[in-house]
């Protein structure tokens, strides 16, 4: 399957104190059969009430978890997620 290569880098700035830390990150590739970035850009348009940063989160976020749940679809554990990421599939695609 051909698939869009990103990579996701996750750098922990601060505890919830908000008293820095030492650097630490977590980077990892993430493939996905779309295109984020357009993604992103049509859901700018049509949800214009939300800044780009919770945007961003949301999106990017979902588009992860679900390409995790299609690549595992048979093992058990991500297949009882599934259920309930069509759900939340329907009400972002707006037909729920």
């Amino acid at each position: 399957m051909k698939q869009h290569q990103y990579r996701i880098t996750v750098e922990h700035l601060a505890d919830a104190k908000g008293q820095a830390v030492e650097a630490q990150s977590i980077q990892f590739n993430a493939p996905n059969h779309d295109d984020l970035f357009a993604i992103l850009q049509k859901v700018k348009t049509t949800h214009p009430e939300y800044d780009d940063e919770t945007l961003q989160r949301f999106f990017v976020g979902l588009k992860m978890m679900g390409e995790v749940l299609l690549e595992r679809r048979d093992d058990e554990f991500f297949a009882q997620f599934s259920p309930h990421f069509l759900n939340i599939m329907k009400i972002v695609k707006g037909k729920a």
